[in-house]
């Protein structure tokens, strides 16, 4: 990558990294994908959320890492965690989980000053027949967008090969939360919306770092937000799932930061 565009900001406000940089994000990124790997023994009928949530804080601190979530606009845990027609932003507590429920945990953590940030669904007990489909058109759907990342592309072209694969099954993409430029920040420029019209947006260039994380409902697309500021749910109590990685855009592709090094991203692994 040529120096002189090392740390340079695009008139859209997108940071672009500088090689060097892809190694840190790396490394947070390997933090929280290991972290979701190993809290997925826990994932059982009978289990809390919040027993969940202190696994994940209790790691988050042995790894040497810093939570990105904990005290972040007043919340107080180190995960989400989003249960059945929970869309995302689900407060981990005292509630049980009961066979066939399907749940995302979401970790962002920040080392050595990087952020990682990555979420993927689990199953407690047994796995209907339409969670599963759902699981598999949402994960699908997130690989298709991470396709679409390529310099000389839009970040439109991300969102609509993400819409055209999810409503091609005869699923809906929510359009009330998006992915989200990062790096040495939380959130950054741009918003990357999982729906869209090929060939708009800003174009992709290499040293963009984001987050791709689509958002797929059974039903419909619209969502509410409860009474705690967090929670969101699908209007017509549909259910709900979300993978998300966190990616950089390189010369010929891109990279995913959030890989599991166990291989279990995908929750029928």
């Amino acid at each position: 990558m040529n120096q002189d565009h090392a740390g340079r900001i695009t008139r859209e406000g997108i940071r672009i990294h500088e090689a060097a940089d892809f190694a840190g994000m790396h490394a947070a990124g390997k933090m929280a994908a290991q972290i979701l790997d190993e809290v997925a023994a826990l994932v059982d009928v009978g289990r809390t959320t919040g027993e969940l949530d202190d696994f994940i804080t209790r790691r988050v601190t042995e790894l040497g890492t810093v939570s990105a979530t904990i005290g972040y606009k007043g919340y107080q845990h180190a995960s989400c965690i989003s249960v059945n027609h929970v869309v995302c932003h689900g407060i981990p507590g005292d509630k049980v989980l009961k066979d066939g429920d399907i749940l995302n945990i979401d970790v962002t953590v920040i080392n050595d000053g990087w952020y990682g940030d990555s979420s993927r669904m689990y199953v407690a007990g047994k796995l209907s027949r339409k969670a599963e489909r759902l699981i598999q058109v949402t994960h699908d759907s997130l690989m298709k967008g991470i396709e679409a990342v390529r310099p000389g592309n839009t970040f439109g072209d991300i969102g609509a090969a993400i819409q055209a694969y999810v409503e091609g099954h005869r699923m809906s993409v929510v359009r009330d939360f998006c992915g989200h430029g990062l790096g040495r920040v939380f959130h950054a420029p741009p918003n990357v919306l999982h729906y869209g019209r090929p060939g708009t947006g800003p174009i992709l260039e290499e040293g963009m770092f984001f987050t791709i994380e689509p958002m797929v409902n059974l039903g419909r697309p619209e969502t509410k937000v409860l009474g705690d500021d967090w929670t969101a749910v699908t209007r017509d109590k549909s259910l709900s799932a979300q993978f998300e990685h966190s990616i950089g855009v390189t010369a010929d592709g891109s990279e995913i930061f959030t890989l599991s090094p166990a291989g279990r991203f995908h929750p029928t692994y």
